[in-house]
């Protein structure tokens, strides 16, 4: 299998944090959601990968390569959209092609100009006037107008209102149809990743807790609430975290070895990040 990014026992230490020995692999053609709580290494993940800061140990390859080593070749193939615009608050999107077709040698004009009519934008508002939405619509079109290969959003629908986060998501989808291409979305907005991710990776307090397909976590986990009394007839090697409250439990556990033997809900992304650092294990 071929990767569209590789991130080998990858750390950095601040001063009350520590991100350690990262590891996940994204498949080319796939999008990848990476989540966690505030302060769980996301951003500094990201910042790593696209070696803004230094890693003290491992290795992050984009295409097979070294970010370090070919950094200005990954960096023509690679879209970034941030928690905000980067642009010139004077500047017009016609403007902003202008500086694009002098920093990618791939930009083009005539994908631009079809996103901006795709995302109704203006080519001759100042950015100042544009509204939030809008200037998310714009970072996402200068993002995915010069071929790139991997997108790498940082809470890119964060703030968005449903219907501008639905058009957004469905231009990801149509993205990477074209099996070279990929994306890695960090998003606080778990429900938007269960639409389009074909892999969860969940990271607490700068550690992996899992890197999974989406549908085998969906698929492989289940809630079950139950009585204390039939909570301790349970095998719990089926049980990977639980809570306790004034009515039983509420375990999450490994769906398929209790189907018909109790009532089980379906377990959500959510669900699962939250058992997984707020229950009691086993």
């Amino acid at each position: 299998m071929e990767y569209a990014l590789e991130l080998k026992n990858l750390s950095k230490q601040y001063n009350g944090f520590q991100l350690e020995n990262l590891n996940l692999c994204l498949p080319k053609g796939s999008i990848m959601g990476f989540v966690g709580e505030n302060g769980a290494g996301k951003s500094t993940t990201i910042k790593l990968i696209l070696n803004i800061i230094r890693r003290n140990s491992g290795e992050v390859k984009l295409f097979g390569l070294d970010n370090i080593k070919h950094n200005h070749e990954i960096k023509e193939n690679i879209g970034v959209v941030f928690d905000g615009s980067n642009f010139h608050e004077s500047m017009t999107a016609a403007e902003i092609s202008m500086v694009m077709r002098n920093i990618y040698k791939n930009w083009d004009d005539s994908i631009f100009r079809s996103y901006l009519e795709k995302f109704s934008l203006p080519s001759k508002k100042i950015v100042k006037e544009f509204s939030r939405g809008m200037n998310m619509k714009l970072c996402i079109a200068v993002a995915l107008s010069h071929h790139a290969k991997l997108l790498i959003l940082d809470e890119a629908t964060s703030g968005l209102d449903p219907i501008i986060r639905d058009e957004i998501l469905d231009v990801f989808l149509d993205f990477i149809q074209d099996e070279e291409q990929s994306i890695f979305i960090s998003s606080h907005i778990i429900s938007d990743l269960e639409k389009i991710a074909d892999y969860i990776a969940f990271i607490h307090k700068g550690k992996l807790v899992f890197n999974e397909s989406k549908d085998k976590l969906l698929s492989e986990y289940g809630v079950l609430k139950c009585s204390h009394g039939d909570f301790e007839k349970i095998d719990r090697n089926h049980v990977i975290s639980y809570r306790k409250n004034q009515f039983g439990i509420e375990a999450l556990i490994k769906r398929q070895k209790l189907l018909g033997k109790y009532i089980i809900d379906q377990a959500s992304i959510e669900d699962i990040m939250l058992y997984n650092i707020k229950g009691e294990v086993k």
